[in-house]
């Protein structure tokens, strides 16, 4: 089945000092993505009030979900959301979600497990795992945290405690705990999302927030096949491009689209 991209150049869930570099990386990787399969959501500019929820920018989020569930609500088959920050992936979550028991694969250096009141940015990028489960959109034990690398105390307490299963770079580089632990869900449907994070920052440039010793790109498009075998694709999001320059986005297109390429190919 056709995939449908969904790019979505959302800034207001970052907390870093260069969140707007996002938007140039969701327009770069919307330039080279099939015009008649891709949509696009539009993001308000202004940065929004966290309506008293603890969460910065708040009612930009909200209503930029709202397009983005607004938009799925219109497609056949799965959807690969384009960020933007990380963010905009809860509402393909949900989507994936509202079609029967899902795996949810997500791929990040960072574990995005905090809550309003353990995190210290308050950024939504932080949180949206944890946000996930908490709400029950996908239980816990459905969940796969895989690649992460930097942990805050009270998201690691949090994933202790919840039952989140967790595969890192060694085991994403074998192949066999990966594929075990998506088995041990029981699910026979996934989501992946992809922070591009996971990856080694000697493999992409344009990240705001690198972690050392990640993922090469052939190693991430191999986990993504491993999640793939003998499961449906239900939805899939890829995230976090920060290049420092619209000019300098070229130079990680290259890689990026060899992922965006391996999430399309686990739809058919």
């Amino acid at each position: 089945m056709a995939v449908t991209f969904v790019v979505v150049p959302q800034w207001q869930g970052s907390g870093s000092a260069r969140a707007m570099q996002l938007v140039d990386g969701a327009e770069a990787i919307l330039g080279d993505l099939p015009a008649a399969s891709t949509r696009r959501i539009e993001v308000p500019l202004e940065a929004g009030d966290a309506e008293g929820t603890g969460i910065l920018r708040h009612s930009s989020l909200r209503l930029v979900r709202e397009r983005i569930e607004q938009e799925l609500a219109e497609l056949d088959g799965p959807a690969v959301l384009v960020g933007g920050d990380c963010g905009v992936d809860h509402a393909g979550v949900v989507r994936s979600a509202a079609g029967g028991p899902v795996a949810l694969l997500w791929l990040d250096a960072h574990a995005d497990a905090n809550s309003p009141a353990t995190s210290s940015s308050h950024a939504f990028h932080g949180m949206v795992l944890r946000a996930l489960v908490e709400e029950g959109v996908v239980p816990a034990d459905r969940v796969v945290l895989a690649g992460t690398r930097a942990w805050d105390d009270a998201e690691a307490e949090w994933a202790r405690a919840a039952g989140v299963r967790t595969v890192d770079i060694e085991g994403l580089r074998a192949g066999d705990p990966l594929a075990e632990a998506l088995a041990a869900t029981g699910a026979a449907r996934v989501h992946i999302h992809v922070d591009l994070d996971v990856l080694d920052p000697g493999e992409l440039a344009g990240l705001d927030f690198p972690e050392p010793f990640g993922l090469s790109v052939a190693e991430l498009v191999a986990a993504i096949g491993v999640a793939a075998q003998g499961r449906e694709l239900a939805g899939a999001a890829i995230t976090e491009f920060s290049p420092a320059s619209p000019a300098a986005a070229g130079d990680d297109l290259g890689a990026i689209l060899r992922i965006v390429g391996a999430l399309a190919r686990t739809a058919r």
